[in-house]
């Protein structure tokens, strides 16, 4: 090879990490991944088959006639089979199935159905959250928790509550929320924190027992004074309003949460971005890294389930084709229907392909690599219950942990790994949703008049599906946020969310 100052040419835009996450990911990653990942895929299937598929319709249905029904038969069978601590590593008491096969795994089960998958996955949303305040006291507790409710019985599911009735998708960049009417405030009082306020659009809120608030204690300056509280279902000025009635994912229920004179002891602030002075981070930069550290991981993880969904739909059109005749020959061999369903595939797989790349940027460049690569992913795999115990469950306790643990995070991760996984996220969750809605769209044009039909289940993907457009992020904002990452920074006059 002639030689080249690579240097020169790889930070060009667009630049060799942004597109090459893949193949930078490779050697990071272990082999043994690879029969993890079928292992865990093969578990997952075996879950559709025994609890979704029989109940999927039904639970629709039910849910249709009485909305405020709350599905805790399947979140007990879920428990039973561990998905709420599947993907939990080993040092704190999980299965410790690795953070990278958890796509796939949901993948899997929103092809059976969206809803079911909605209620393992945002369970692991408010995992997530408090895993990214980097708390590793409180982590311990509430995981303590949800392992528990795995051994007796008794789900302990946990929930992220941000979205607010005068403030949606806008608290999820800092760019944005200080032109939002965000109104839940935290006031500093003694021992404590008391809350007021609302937060709606809560996935899984009535059915969880933890709940990773996020609110403010200056509501003119919110981007700059952010807290995030971990609150027990119970607790006294916490309650539950409404439950929404909604077109599609019904047996997830979506509630609203509200406060009014909650007291949250000091024990139970997960983090307050203006008080974290050991860092070299302002405090708005510190509330954008704790979105982007969530946002990295969940807009993947909402992309994937549109990939499921494609699939679902692909996989219903095509069963459809194979048994129907028209004009005297099956569906399967007409040319035009072998062109839809050649798009239908394409589409699933062009909506994996984005949730694939997403994925491994994160391996690369977020907390998942901590774990994913080979010293972590080994380290996890040999870990005893007695290591666990005696030397992780007591470091946990030291505030000094704590302290460590964010500086290495919130100071260690630069501003282009940062964006170049946000930046995949966006790209794999609108480019995820866009394309499964699509697909159910096709499929209903294949299917015709049979695919209204409840028992065909058609129509049930397209009304769960327009809601993944919708939530971790509207899908435009999703765009913008891809613009600002990965196109715009290459240009000193482009201004991020300009309107």
């Amino acid at each position: 090879m002639k030689e080249l100052d690579v240097s020169h040419y790889i930070y060009r835009e667009p630049r060799f990490d942004d597109i090459m996450c893949d193949l930078k990911a490779l050697p990071v990653l272990p082999k043994a991944m690879v029969k993890e990942a079928q292992w865990a895929i093969a578990y997952a299937r075996k879950f559709n088959e025994e609890v979704i598929h029989p109940q999927c319709l039904s639970l629709d249905r039910k849910m249709h006639e009485n909305p405020d029904y709350l599905p805790w038969d399947f979140i007990k069978a879920a428990n039973e089979w561990g998905f709420y601590t599947l993907f939990i590593p080993k040092a704190i008491g999980g299965w410790g199935i690795n953070g990278f096969v958890s796509p796939f795994v949901n993948e899997e089960i929103a092809a059976a159905c969206l809803s079911m998958a909605n209620l393992i996955g945002v369970h692991y949303l408010g995992l997530i959250t408090l895993f990214s305040t980097f708390n590793m006291r409180i982590i311990k507790e509430i995981v303590g928790d949800v392992k528990n409710g795995e051994k007796t019985g008794e789900p302990c599911l946990v929930s992220l509550a941000i979205t607010e009735p005068g403030a949606g998708t806008d608290v999820e960049e800092t760019d944005l929320i200080d032109k939002s009417n965000v109104a839940c405030h935290a006031e500093k009082v003694d021992g404590g924190y008391v809350v007021n306020g609302s937060k709606i659009f809560i996935s899984s809120g009535h059915v969880s027992t933890w709940h990773i608030v996020i609110c403010y204690t200056d509501l003119k300056k919110p981007s700059e004074n952010v807290i995030a509280l971990a609150v027990k279902t119970g607790t006294k000025g916490f309650s539950f309003g409404r439950m929404e009635k909604k077109m599609g994912q019904k047996a997830c229920p979506a509630s609203e949460l509200v406060f009014e004179d909650c007291f949250v002891p000091d024990k139970y602030v997960c983090l307050v971005s203006d008080e974290l002075t050991d860092s070299r981070l302002k405090p708005v930069e510190i509330h954008q890294k704790l979105i982007d550290y969530v946002t990295s991981a969940t807009r993947v993880g909402v992309g994937c389930l549109g990939s499921g969904v494609a699939k679902a739909a692909y996989d219903k059109a095509l069963k459809f084709a194979s048994e129907t005749r028209v004009g005297g020959k099956l569906l399967l061999n007409h040319e035009w229907a072998q062109c839809m369903l050649a798009e239908m595939y394409k589409n699933w797989m062009s909506a994996r392909l984005g949730y694939v790349e997403g994925n491994y940027a994160n391996t690369l460049y977020t907390t998942q690599n901590d774990v994913a690569k080979k010293s972590g992913y080994f380290m996890n795999r040999i870990m005893t219950k007695w290591f666990a115990n005696r030397v992780v469950s007591p470091m946990m306790d030291k505030p000094a942990t704590t302290r460590k643990v964010r500086r290495q995070h919130l100071d260690g991760q630069p501003l282009s790994a940062q964006q170049c996984a946000s930046g995949w996220a966006s790209l794999s969750k609108f480019s995820g949703t866009d394309l499964g809605i699509k697909n159910c769209q096709m499929a209903l044009q294949l299917m015709g008049q049979a695919g209204l039909r409840h028992d065909r289940g058609a129509e049930k993907l397209l009304r769960d599906s327009k809601l993944l457009q919708i939530y971790e992020g509207t899908n435009q904002l999703n765009r913008m946020n891809l613009f600002k990452n990965m196109i715009g920074r290459g240009f000193q006059q482009a201004m991020d969310f300009p309107e």
